[in-house]
């Protein structure tokens, strides 16, 4: 027992010592915010004027960069879209063949309509990062709602308050995710 507690001390200290070494410390903090599907992230982001590391934040705040990830209300994919929300952008995405609900599982068809959908909350909700992430994980509805009511936004087009707490924890990581994203990256 002593022994494998000298080896643990030892292993912890090594770890402080390397992490306390700053390119190292960066190499780490790489490997936790990875950018993955470059190509798909690059292509999408530019086709609908979006900071590819908001979206790499987007990706691996929703699935950890899990392709095959479904939630616990079926939604899919990378950046998790659940079959209503995909069915209308289907609508309005000339998709030029027929896409389903499965197919969100390919990196490809997840990102392209994740990156369409982020760019359309974007959109409505005047840049704000904050609000379109609310918007992404809560809907328009909600948010639209929340937009009302003077304790959540001082002027009626961005939120100032999150107040459920799914939301305001989505909220919160979406934004500390972009940041960190923003810092190994920007």
């Amino acid at each position: 027992m002593k022994k494998f507690l000298k080896i643990l001390v030892t292993v912890f200290l090594i770890c402080v010592v390397l992490l306390a070494v700053p390119p190292v410390r960066r190499r780490v903090e790489q490997q936790l915010y990875p950018q993955k599907y470059t190509d798909l992230v690059e292509q999408y982001a530019a086709e609908y004027d979006l900071d590819p590391l908001l979206v790499y934040s987007f990706i691996r705040t929703e699935s950890g960069f899990d392709a095959g990830a479904t939630s616990s209300v079926n939604a899919r994919g990378l950046m998790q879209m659940t079959e209503e929300t995909f069915l209308w952008l289907r609508s309005k995405l000339d998709v030029g063949e027929e896409v389903t609900f499965d197919d969100l599982y390919d990196p490809a068809v997840s990102i392209r309509f994740g990156c369409y959908y982020l760019h359309l909350c974007l959109v409505r909700y005047n840049g704000d990062v904050a609000t379109a992430a609310a918007a992404y994980h809560s809907g328009w509805g909600t948010v639209d709602a929340l937009l009302q009511m003077e304790e959540h936004s001082e002027d009626g087009l961005t939120l100032s308050g999150f107040p459920y707490n799914q939301m305001n924890h989505y909220v919160e990581k979406i934004t500390a995710c972009y940041a960190k994203y923003t810092e190994l990256y920007g």
